[in-house]
């Protein structure tokens, strides 16, 4: 039989806190969501549910701390902000090629249409070459 490993509850403690302070500052290891809950916090810590709920105190002083900082941190407001930038220039970059191709549609079609009038001219041409000129006045 398995003998069952010590809980060492200054580390888990630890974890939790270091956990709580990585999500609030907006920098978490293991966090990708950026949201701040308690389900973040578990996942953040690297601990089990219940060993995280074991230490309720700590729980309730993340969300202490989520309340004074008005629950979003400073690094996910600026990426949000950052975000809605990027947005609104890729918006614009959007339209203005959509009027490039719209305008390069219609030169492609002049284009096509042009070349068409230059071998139509060409192949004029090559028949007039075939035709004897008179000289002018007529021929006598």
């Amino acid at each position: 039989m398995m003998a069952r490993r010590l809980r060492d509850r200054d580390a888990e403690r630890a974890a939790i806190r270091t956990a709580a302070g990585r999500l609030l500052s907006g920098t978490p290891l293991r966090s990708d969501s950026g949201k701040l809950t308690a389900s973040e916090l578990i996942t953040e810590s690297g601990l089990r549910r219940d060993v995280v709920y074991d230490h309720p105190d700590l729980v309730d002083e993340f969300k202490a701390r989520l309340r004074a900082q008005d629950s979003t941190p400073t690094a996910f407001q600026q990426m949000a902000e950052q975000n809605a930038e990027l947005t609104e220039a890729l918006a614009t970059a959007k339209r203005r090629l959509a009027g490039e191709q719209a305008a390069t549609a219609i030169l492609r079609k002049a284009l096509a249409e042009l070349s068409l009038e230059l071998q139509q001219a060409r192949d004029e041409l090559a028949e007039l070459g075939n035709v004897t000129r008179l000289p002018p006045g007529g021929i006598r």
